[in-house]
């Protein structure tokens, strides 16, 4: 290209279909999207030099002018932000998740009909079932484009929080609503879950969310779960009035953590 523009001898050639090199037919092609002065000139040649090519062309626009200058109503679909962050394929995963408090609310209500009082199975689960969600949010099984979507540039911990927020809109509300029928207040285990959510995101920076909330839900389900429906006591853990400041500075540590490895989510390694 010479001043900007394609040379006349180069585009009389191209107009006419004499055989060019790829790459200057490529440079041609890649010049004319940008510049309109070069179309108009190659139109012009074409009209003079190529009365074939002009008929061709004009038979074609005579085709489609009809359904070009129709008038078509934009209908343009307007999602729910809570739709356009979470991952499609995640939302049968979602699903399930909001079926495991509801299926404790019913082991809870089976047993005090049946039998003697017993620690709420709902309450010593709910701090890892939101997480559950977040690592449905974030895990290359669930999700089929998880490539194309971690190559983009809006990639990285904003998308996994977003994702981590339409997953936790989700699981919350019948998670609260079954504890409030069994007797199991939020207050008792929102501060457990949020820091369950915080490390699993945390530690899936090295590891992988998916990995890292499959270990934290084995470790709560060994040292706590199983201890305290085998003893039928509640876990000092749930006990608001004295686990609430280790929580607190555990949700700290986490929230810092993550922070600070914020740049580890454009990697692959935190979708596993």
């Amino acid at each position: 290209m010479t001043g900007g523009h394609a040379p006349a001898a180069l585009l009389a050639r191209y107009a006419t279909g004499v055989e060019l090199p790829a790459d200057a037919v490529w440079a041609v092609e890649a010049h004319l999207e940008g510049c309109a002065d070069c179309r108009s000139r190659l139109g012009e040649i074409a009209y003079t030099r190529s009365p074939a090519v002009v008929s061709i062309v004009d038979n074609v626009w005579a085709a489609i002018a009809p359904a070009v200058h129709a008038q078509v109503p934009s209908r343009r679909r307007r999602w729910p932000a809570l739709l356009r962050w979470a991952a499609p394929a995640a939302l049968p995963w979602l699903a399930m998740t909001v079926l495991i408090p509801l299926t404790a609310m019913l082991l809870d209500l089976a047993a005090g009909v049946a039998g003697p009082p017993r620690p709420s199975v709902l309450l010593v689960i709910a701090p890892v079932v939101p997480m559950l969600g977040v690592a449905a949010s974030w895990t290359r099984y669930l999700d089929p484009v998880h490539e194309l979507v971690a190559g983009t540039p809006r990639a990285g911990l904003g998308l996994a929080l977003r994702r981590t927020l339409a997953a936790l809109i989700v699981v919350m509300p019948p998670l609260a609503l079954a504890g409030a029928v069994v007797g199991a207040a939020p207050v008792r285990w929102l501060l457990p879950s949020l820091v369950f959510a915080a490390s699993a995101l945390a530690l899936g920076a090295f590891v992988g969310v998916g990995r890292a909330a499959a270990a934290v839900t084995v470790g709560w389900v060994c040292a706590v779960v199983a201890p305290s429906l085998i003893w039928s006591r509640l876990p000092a853990a749930l006990d608001p009035g004295s686990s609430t400041p280790a929580w607190a500075a555990c949700a700290a540590i986490a929230v810092g953590a993550l922070f600070l490895q914020r740049g580890a989510f454009q990697r692959p390694a935190s979708h596993r």
